[in-house]
């Protein structure tokens, strides 16, 4: 019986090393595999995390623009009432009320720097400058009252305004022909 043992114990050893070996071997592939989702699951967070970056960034970047359309209309309805203000401090200025003119330009000039400080600015256009389509809108054309007046501005009739870069009213002038 002694033989038997010792006979068997070599096969029960071998077997007990395959038994062994391949559980070994399913260790490291359940954690190859463990590794791989890891790595699956680690890309998926930072992609999503990149996503909701540049989601974070574009609702902002969508903010600030209403924001600023928002504030153009409101310029626009007021400009308006900023030209009836201008025609109404040339009308006041040729009557000889001292007083009316000046508590009219006190409240002239402090509409005018509150929608500066929102961001409104004047195009300038003076006559005698060069017509320039992407600057100006002409609504006539007379014949230039002198030859160097040909194809530049003579008269500005309503003034135009940008907000930033962008002009949301464009200067109405008259050019010479």
């Amino acid at each position: 019986m002694n033989t038997e043992n010792t006979d068997k114990e070599p096969i029960e050893n071998e077997v007990e090393a395959a038994v062994n070996g391949v559980e070994a071997a399913e260790e490291l592939s359940v954690e190859a595999q463990l590794q791989e989702e890891i790595a699956k699951e680690k890309d998926k967070f930072l992609r999503l995390f990149a996503e909701f970056e540049n989601y974070k960034k574009r609702t902002a970047k969508e903010r600030i623009e209403l924001f600023r359309t928002a504030n153009q209309e409101v310029l626009q309805a007021l400009l308006p009432v900023l030209d009836d203000f201008d025609r109404a401090m040339i009308q006041i200025a040729k009557s000889e009320d001292e007083v009316l003119l000046k508590g009219v330009e006190l409240i002239h000039e402090k509409l005018k720097s509150t929608l500066v400080s929102k961001g409104l600015e004047q195009v300038e256009m003076v006559a005698g400058d060069v017509f320039n389509a992407d600057f100006a809108e002409a609504i006539t054309q007379i014949p230039a009252p002198s030859d160097d007046l040909k194809g530049k501005i003579v008269d500005v009739i309503e003034k135009g305004y940008k907000l930033g870069d962008k002009i949301i009213r464009f200067p109405k002038v008259v050019i010479g022909n």
